[in-house]
């Protein structure tokens, strides 16, 4: 599995509760701009359009050797799921405050480019604070334990 790219922002904003791998419908040059490591996932978000999973605000940009048929960087771009999967999402996302959000983009054993979807609940300014909080004392803790050996 080779990781292209990671949503940082979306562990910060938003608590995950599930996570879900889904293939992704793109274009020849699309995959080349992949390849170059040039995919950007930080502002997208995953919606239902007419019973259908999208990826929309992502951030492909054209691939450099490509002239004349290339691709809309910022194209929405359809995600694939089990049929299943997709009705339970629906249900999930229906409720309060629940929503898809791009987690990693890689390739997959078999070289496919596959998107990992997280299940989120945004997070407020306090949890925010005390995450951050948190994870100033366990570097302060790993910097005093490591001076006592």
């Amino acid at each position: 599995m080779k990781i292209i790219t990671k949503n940082k922002k979306a562990y910060f904003n938003y608590e995950i509760l599930e996570k879900f791998e889904a293939g992704i419908v793109l274009k020849g040059s699309e995959v080349k701009s992949i390849r170059e490591n040039k995919a950007n996932i930080d502002d997208a978000y995953a919606r239902f359009i007419r019973g259908e999973l999208y990826l929309i605000n992502a951030n492909i940009p054209e691939y450099s050797k490509t002239c004349l048929y290339s691709h809309d960087p910022r194209a929405s771009r359809k995600l694939l799921l089990k049929k299943n999967e997709i009705r339970r999402l629906i249900g999930k996302t229906k409720e309060k405050g629940l929503t898809l959000i791009p987690l990693s983009l890689y390739f997959n054993d078999k070289n496919r480019v596959k998107v990992e979807l997280g299940l989120g609940k945004g997070k407020k300014v306090y949890d925010k604070k005390e995450d951050i909080k948190r994870r100033d004392l366990e570097r302060e803790y790993k910097r005093e334990f490591k001076n006592l050996k």
